[in-house]
């Protein structure tokens, strides 16, 4: 019967795995994770975890893997792929023969090129968020070079446990490019207002013993956390000889250059159908490409056609985003954006009026909604908070 492995621990592999199982692929599945735990979530590492608010959990235990007869072996990474010979080496000289392949490698953290960088500490892993919890009790001072979601979640985390936070931003605001000018000096505002020292326009030179040289001088510091994005993990891909730019190279069913490789997740440089090829790096995409995967693998006649979602959770601002906007679009914003109450829409397209994406901030059960809007075109005027 044949036999599929997959490669990568996270919540891509486990979603991968479940799909198989529910799908009916009863043939043997091996799931190669370098670290040593079962799949978990990432998104509660820089929240609840961080804070220390909830427990941190596994997806599924040893036993739910089981009695599905999966082989999770966890602790261990792969070394080498040989696409001819559909074999996957293993640091340690084993190896795994594959029917069919499915490249879940995540993502790293990418480092700034400064002087004293292996000073910094990192979160993407639990191993990570253990580490970085470690050093954060009250009083504690903490600098975060970048400003993007996860430097802004640990700052707001941090600072609700009583830590001194300073976050070092390039550009004029948090997420500039993302938001747009008004919500990101929005979302400064808010962590000033709880007590985040926001720097913008700063330049990081260096990582000191006793902090962070700067452009606006040395920013003292006892724990110094590197947020400045991933790189996908596609060494083993490019030395095999698949196709890989800024990801692994796949169709909208997640097939790779090989016939028998699938690729989901943050590694892969995918194929959406209304789009173009995306790399999404979020906890939503990681979930549905791993169900997509499986069915593919399968022979389904599946496609890569949502659009990308994420959400968020700093002091009271909590949003949902949906869609795929541009630096270029316009922010249309209904509510009450002082009150973390409103609608954001970004219109963009030919005719400047076109849904690129929605976010709901502090209004619930309306996501689906934006979704729906997306592509379509718009009277500005009409616009609501969906209230």
């Amino acid at each position: 019967m044949d036999s599929i492995v997959i490669l990568g621990g996270g919540l891509t592999a486990a979603n991968a795995v479940e799909t198989l199982r529910e799908e009916g692929f009863d043939g043997p599945v091996t799931v190669v994770a370098a670290e040593p735990l079962l799949p978990y979530e990432r998104p509660p590492l820089s929240k609840d975890v961080l804070q220390g608010a909830a427990e941190f959990e596994v997806l599924h235990d040893a036993h739910w893997y089981a009695e599905r007869e999966v082989r999770v072996l966890t602790g261990i990474e792969a070394s080498g792929l040989d696409l001819e010979g559909r074999v996957v080496g293993l640091v340690g000289g084993d190896e795994l023969h594959y029917d069919r392949l499915l490249i879940a490698t995540g993502a790293e953290p990418r480092l700034p090129d400064l002087p004293g960088i292996d000073r910094v500490r990192v979160l993407r892993t639990r191993a990570d968020e253990q580490l970085l919890r470690s050093g954060l009790t009250e009083g504690t001072r903490l600098a975060i070079i970048g400003g993007g979601w996860i430097g802004l979640e640990v700052a707001a985390s941090a600072r609700q446990a009583g830590v001194d936070v300073t976050v070092l931003v390039r550009g004029e605001a948090p997420l500039a490019g993302v938001l747009g000018p008004r919500l990101a000096g929005h979302l400064a505002d808010l962590h000033r207002g709880h007590g985040v020292e926001v720097r913008t326009g700063v330049q990081t030179l260096a990582v000191t013993g006793t902090g962070v040289a700067t452009s606006q001088g040395e920013i003292g510091a006892d724990v110094v956390l590197a947020a400045t994005g991933v790189r996908p993990n596609t060494a083993l891909a490019e030395t095999s000889g698949l196709a890989v730019d800024d990801g692994i190279v796949t169709d909208a069913a997640l097939r790779t250059s090989d016939p028998h490789v699938w690729a989901a997740g943050d590694v892969a440089l995918a194929l959406n159908t209304a789009l173009g090829p995306l790399r999404i790096e979020h906890w939503d995409n990681a979930i549905r490409q791993g169900k997509l995967a499986a069915r593919s693998m399968l022979g389904q006649d599946v496609g890569y056609d949502w659009q990308p979602y994420f959400f968020t959770d700093q002091f009271e601002f909590s949003m949902e985003y949906v869609g795929h906007s541009s630096p270029a679009d316009t922010v249309e914003l209904r509510g009450d954006v002082e009150g973390n109450e409103f609608i954001a829409y970004w219109l963009g397209g030919a005719d400047g009026r076109t849904v690129t994406a929605g976010m709901n901030v502090g209004i619930w059960d309306v996501n689906d909604t934006l979704r729906d809007l997306i592509g379509s075109s718009v009277n500005p005027a009409e616009l609501t908070d969906l209230r």
